[in-house]
């Protein structure tokens, strides 16, 4: 197979989808890669590394769509990139369709078979392709919030951590997911005072065993979000339902309810948003203010740290992409019903229901397309 990874061009985009080691996997395997000039750049990966890794070097990304029967990318193509998409070729990325109607329009009027990084999801419910992603946001999060505290980002001029005598920030995590628990931990770490809410007492429970009562945890319902949201120096928002958007917990009043200069992070924008107020920014324009609270709704957060996100992301999608090209998509979604559940569109159809009700669009079951999928 053909495997072409082109140079992403979303806003501050750095991520390239493919290391040079994943490359090499690739071209031992018998397929061919194609990498489009300067697309390692960003995240600091010589092309010379590529070419000695036995991958071919493009030009254009209009050669590199044109020539490959797959796809690799980090992010959900942009509009100018959708004269490329063509039927029968497999886009294997990161692609939050449940947030836009237009792409997923786009992927099903040219038959393209689109195979989502954050959909495929084990039997015990974990998502291997969008945890490091994930990791890194929630990682990310406290220093951004560190940052747009400080008054001179508008915020309400308070130390993360405080010092001797006063008080650190209060930070209130929604979700105890990768994202959520990573960001409560390293928040943590800068001792600001955390509390992590989440509907699931499994999750709290393993937060609590592992930090020891350093990070409060409570349960989630309406009444609790209203008092802490009202409390916080700091909310993260990391609610994730996989493949569908994300429900709004944060309403306009809870945020209208927070202090002038306070921060609302949301990392689940990708799919929406979870809260009333988050709409998608860039990270060259990444925050607005609503109310008098700083909104940082960045939808490619690991972006910024470009050299490891790379890294973390090829470590889990190769294995898969090594399936889908040795053995075709269809055989190797009949194999692994994991990766069954990243394919939201093919042939034309909607497969993922989460996408197919966010857009009130037809739901088609991958097993009606593909034979012998059970």
């Amino acid at each position: 197979m053909i495997v072409g990874v082109p140079k992403e061009v979303k806003d501050n985009e750095y991520r390239v989808a493919l290391t040079p080691e994943g490359a090499r996997e690739l071209t031992a395997a018998g397929h061919q890669v194609l990498v489009q000039d300067g697309a390692g750049a960003g995240s600091n990966i010589p092309q010379q590394r590529y070419e000695r890794a036995g991958a071919e070097i493009v030009a254009t990304a209009a050669e590199i769509w044109s020539s490959s029967d797959m796809i690799m990318k980090v992010k959900e193509p942009v509009a100018s990139e959708f004269e490329h998409l063509r039927e029968g070729q497999i886009l294997f990325t990161y692609l939050h369709l449940a947030a836009s109607r237009e792409l997923t329009q786009a992927l099903a009027e040219r038959k393209v078979a689109a195979v989502a990084y954050e959909t495929v999801q084990l039997p015990d419910g974990r998502l291997p392709l969008l945890a490091p992603m994930s990791e890194i946001a929630g990682r990310m999060a406290p220093h951004v919030a560190a940052r747009l505290l400080e008054k001179e980002y508008g915020g309400r001029g308070i130390l993360m951590g405080g010092v001797s005598g006063v008080r650190p920030a209060k930070i209130f995590v929604l979700g105890a997911g990768m994202a959520g628990s990573n960001a409560a931990w390293i928040a943590a770490g800068m001792e600001a005072e955390v509390i992590v809410v989440d509907t699931n007492l499994d999750r709290l429970r393993f937060i609590d065993q592992i930090h020891k009562g350093r990070i409060i945890t409570l349960m989630s319902d309406r009444l609790t979000l209203e008092q802490r949201v009202r409390e916080a120096d700091v909310v993260i928002g990391s609610v994730l339902v996989p493949g569908a958007r994300a429900p709004k917990l944060v309403t306009e009043d809870m945020i209208r309810s927070m202090r002038t200069g306070a921060v609302a992070i949301d990392i689940a924008i990708d799919q929406g948003g979870c809260m009333e107020t988050s709409r998608m920014t860039t990270h060259s324009d990444p925050t607005y203010v609503v109310d008098g609270v700083v909104h940082y709704c960045v939808g490619n957060m690991p972006g910024a740290v470009p050299n490891t996100s790379t890294y973390a992301l090829t470590n889990v999608t190769l294995p898969y992409a090594l399936q889908i090209a040795t053995r075709g998509l269809e055989d190797a979604v009949r194999a692994d019903p994991a990766l069954g559940l990243g394919v939201n569109v093919i042939a034309g159809e909607v497969t993922n229901a989460g996408v197919a009700e966010a857009h009130t669009m037809r739901f088609t079951p991958l097993s009606a397309i593909v034979d012998g999928l059970s």
